[in-house]
């Protein structure tokens, strides 16, 4: 791992890396525009926009820090029978089970209130638990693959891999939950 903690260096490492991030959020946004006449005709849907993708990232996030802090104590291996790497991937799709319900009812909730709501709370709660299925198998793909190719490339995954998973879920969110609205409704 590269260890040297100056300016240039972190510059060095990072900045191709935000150029590309930058690219992938505009992304995010033009996929959002294409959508935009759906997202409009049902309320739920985008009120579910915001948290669905930052709670992505943040499954993202947590599984990259932990992957991130065993692989700097030396414990962790990315062979695919590896405990510590299969146990954390489980754990991030158990949380996303459990938020994204939580999720779905908030996103209706706020919107009946505001009187804006045309789904029924099944319906907006079955498209944010599918998208954040979906999301979270996704989330540990990403994260462990770019995990994997920080260490390879000997760059620190604390400096790497939390912006590019996050980034990487916004796009994933909105493109997820967009298919999965489309497939739901």
């Amino acid at each position: 791992m590269a260890t040297a903690w100056t300016v240039r260096a972190i510059s060095r490492a990072m900045l191709p890396v935000l150029l590309v991030l930058t690219l992938v959020e505009v992304g995010s946004g033009l996929v959002l525009g294409r959508f935009e006449a759906q997202l409009l005709r049902f309320p739920s849907l985008l009120a579910l926009i915001p948290v669905t993708i930052g709670s992505a990232g943040n499954l993202g996030s947590i599984l990259a820090a932990r992957l991130s802090t065993a692989l700097h104590l030396g414990t962790l291996s990315f062979d695919p029978t590896d405990d510590r790497l299969g146990g954390n991937a489980i754990a991030t799709v158990a949380l996303a089970l459990t938020l994204f319900p939580a999720v779905g009812v908030g996103a209706w909730g706020l919107t009946a209130l505001t009187g804006g709501t045309r789904l029924s709370p099944a319906t907006v709660v079955t498209i944010a638990v599918a998208s954040g299925l979906v999301l979270a198998v996704l989330a540990v793909v990403v994260t462990v693959t770019v995990t994997y190719i920080a260490y390879r490339l000997e760059l620190d995954p604390d400096d790497v891999v939390i912006p590019v998973v996050t980034n990487v879920c916004d796009v994933l969110g909105v493109v997820v939950l967009v298919g999965t609205a489309q497939v739901v409704l």
